[in-house]
Parts: C-alpha cells; structure tokens; sequence
C-alpha cells in the first residue's frame, strides 16, 4: 500500500497571499456549479498548486470523497485523527477503506501529555460537565491534530454539507480560512444525505455500519447516539447539551480555535 506523507513540501514554504487564495477561490466556485464530485476535486487540484489536504472522519461524505481522490489517484492528502475515543464500526470502515483502495490513510493522534493531564483533572468523561469542558475536549483531541495537518497547507477539503445544519448553510464552495492562511474547499456543499449516499451505494464505497443503525453523524462513541425519527442530523452528536449549534471547533466561523491559541 502507499503511505502518504505529511511532509511532502518545502520546509520552508512561502506563506500563502490571502487576496491569492481568495481569487482562487473565487474561481473554484464557479468552477464547482454544476459539476460532479470528481471533476470539484480535478479542479481544485488543478487551481491550488501547492499542499491540499482532506481530512476524513469516515462519515459517508467523507466515504465518498475518499473515494473520488483515491479512484482519481490525486495528489491529495488523506488525514484523519484517531481520538482515542472513536466507534470500532469507525476503525472497522478505516480498515475497510484502505483495503478496498490499497492505500493508507494517514492518521494522527492527540498529544499525549496534554491528554493525560486533561483526563486526571477532569475526569475521562468530564466533557460532560459543560459546553467549554467539551469543546476543550475537541480541541486536545480533534483542533490540535488538525492544526498540525494544515501546517503549511495551501488548501483544505472537508466533508461539509449545507443541509447539516444552520451554521454549515451559511458556508460557500470555497472560503479563506485566515487564521491558518488556507483556502478551504467543501465540495459536497450543495449536496443531500440522500445525493451522497446513492454516490457510495453506486460506486459500491465502504461505508461505517453505524449509518444503518440512525446513526447519521459520526464522531467520538461517547459523545454520539443514533437519531431518533425526525432528528436534525447532528442532533446525536452531544446529545446532553441544550445549545442547538452541534460543532466541535473544526468548522466554527474565522477557523478552528486551537487550544490555548486565541482566535
């Protein structure tokens, strides 16, 4: 299988010009409208020469971009995080995935020492306990490992989709990321649960076998539950909180708030 590297570029690299990446991304939108998945990410690859990064979960949108960089064999690197805390069902399908495509899927865990340390304070499950001891969580577990993805990436692909939520509609194709000086791509914006799971049903993509049990988004297994008829789509996600935006930092608006790193 090939391994990707995370260090595939200059260790010095110019930092990207943010008016730059706008008019990319500017062009990319455009370039988006109307087209399918695969020839979103040809476009993108073909417009951001330098480091382009997707960052997998092993949802089904991320399932199906996965599988667009892999059948494609662009030069996009495929990063997740591994938690900790994540489903087996989620380890499962990550088995799944890189035997079906016979590449490795790079993955980066939290820091050890800041999660040890976190943990003996609060407790293992003491995200619990409010909204800021959670999204303190998220950040150790989840920002922290993306922040060291993105280094010196010129472009970020996601999975996100405007029917996921109010917060998400508000999203475009392609926006700057200013914060880590990126551009960040959601290809999959104008697409339904049900567009995305006919494209992994038809080019027969692996997929977490949570999906089938309600559970529609996925993260750590303590913080999910399957979705009850009738649920919005990220209603399992921290189900215990009463505030009605469901994020875990990666996509707030102005960037990804790195723990201990003012935005």
């Amino acid at each position: 299988m090939n391994t990707p590297s995370l260090a595939q570029h200059s260790p010095h690299p110019t930092p990207p010009d943010l008016q730059s990446l706008a008019a990319v991304g500017e062009r990319l939108a455009v370039a988006f409208d109307g087209r399918g998945l695969e020839e979103r990410l040809v476009a993108a690859r073909t417009a951001i020469p330098d480091r382009l990064v997707f960052t997998t979960s092993f949802g089904l949108e991320d399932q199906a971009i996965s599988h667009a960089i892999f059948a494609q064999d662009l030069a996009i690197e495929v990063v997740t995080f591994d938690t900790g805390r994540l489903f087996p069902e989620t380890h499962q399908v990550w088995a799944e995935t890189e035997q079906h495509y016979g590449r490795r899927i790079q993955a980066l865990v939290p820091e050890r020492s800041s999660v040890e340390a976190w943990v003996a304070e609060h407790g293992i499950n003491g995200f619990r306990s409010s909204v800021e001891a959670r999204l303190a969580c998220c950040g150790l577990r989840k920002v922290e490992p993306l922040g060291r993805a993105l280094k010196d990436a010129a472009g970020w692909v996601t999975g996100v989709r405007a029917e996921q939520s109010p917060e998400r509609a508000m999203m475009n194709f392609a926006e700057i990321d200013a914060p880590r000086r990126l551009l960040k791509l959601n290809p999959l914006l104008d697409w339904t649960r049900d567009r995305v799971a006919r494209f992994v049903r038809d080019h027969q993509v692996p997929y977490n076998s949570l999906h089938d049990r309600g559970f529609l988004s996925i993260g750590c297994a303590p913080c999910t539950r399957a979705l009850a008829p009738g649920e919005p789509e990220r209603a399992g996600r921290w189900w215990w909180e009463q505030e009605e935006k469901k994020e875990c930092g990666l996509h707030l608006p102005g960037g990804p708030k790195e723990p201990g790193v003012a935005n």
